[in-house]
């Protein structure tokens, strides 16, 4: 589904709101902003629903018009699921907070800090602006705190160094519930890794084919048992064997020569397997790349 900046769409008993953009007491729809009043008024019309799952992409905006939007989610009956699509930072991130569920993707980010302002006047009213706005970011972390397994001091902490949190961490901190990771398991960002690991699976299955068609079957091995001569004609080679072969002879040479020269075209033959090796070793490996 297009996510608009803002929307809230209803399909039977669940309702889908969209909140790209900031969060504003005087909101521009068509420039993404919302405020509080928007959807209070759009969750009234909803009537009856189940379900309400909120996506966020927002760098914030007003503390009150935020904490008005947490308060209405909260308040409302239908199971709420919160996700994270891209940044939920500052009054954003307490939004987010308002889920039963609070769905954090793999590639997304929160963003705490304390509340700030814009101030003139004399020294006594920047004094109360300060004190205003110790309690004004007292309400945030109330939220932080009902969902989170961090103390007050631990996210008071991260509010003072305006910090950015991990899916990983808002996992770890209570922030999220759930964490959505879309990459496979077995995934694997090493393209050459991979191709290698696909080679050499298809080699062991060719040299296994190959042993299979040279071992031979069970009816084919000769059993010594049922040819007792064997013993008797090797015996009677040796027998017939006489002093006159141990003595130099013209043709034995010849046979030996005869040797060498059918050594040197074993070697070529040798040298011709090698070649033929590793022709089929790269008729192998590109078999294997289509198989991809």
């Amino acid at each position: 589904m297009n996510r608009k900046y803002f929307a809230l769409e209803k399909t039977e008993q669940t309702a889908t709101i969209t909140i790209y953009g900031d969060i504003c007491s005087w909101a521009w729809e068509e420039f993404g902003e919302m405020s509080a009043q928007i959807l209070s008024k759009q969750l009234e019309a909803l009537g009856d629903v189940n379900e309400i799952n909120v996506y966020i992409n927002s760098y914030g905006g007003e503390v009150a018009e935020g904490l008005a939007i947490y308060n209405a989610l909260r308040r409302h009956k239908a199971k709420v699921r919160t996700f994270c699509d891209g940044f939920a930072c500052s009054i954003a991130s307490v939004i987010f907070m308002a889920g039963d569920e609070r769905i954090m993707n793999e590639a997304s980010l929160l963003m705490i800090h304390n509340a700030w302002t814009w101030a003139n006047g004399n020294a006594a009213e920047l004094r109360k602006q300060a004190d205003d706005l110790d309690k004004i970011t007292q309400a945030s972390i109330e939220a932080y705190k009902a969902h989170s397994s961090l103390s007050e001091d631990e996210i008071k902490a991260l509010m003072d160094a305006e910090t950015w949190i991990l899916p990983s961490e808002a996992l770890e901190y209570g922030f999220a519930t759930t964490v959505d990771k879309t990459e496979k398991a077995n995934t694997s960002q090493n393209a050459k890794a991979k191709l290698f690991g696909i080679v050499r699976a298809y080699q062991k299955n060719q040299e296994s084919d190959e042993e299979s068609e040279d071992t031979p079957d069970d009816d084919e091995q000769e059993n010594p048992e049922d040819n007792p001569d064997n013993t008797t004609d090797d015996e009677s080679e040796d027998e017939t064997k006489t002093d006159d072969s141990e003595e130099d002879d013209p043709e034995k040479t010849a046979d030996d020569e005869t040797e060498e020269d059918s050594e040197e075209d074993s070697e070529d033959d040798s040298d011709a397997n090698d070649e033929e090796k590793a022709a089929q070793l790269w008729s192998g490996f590109f078999n294997a790349i289509k198989k991809m």
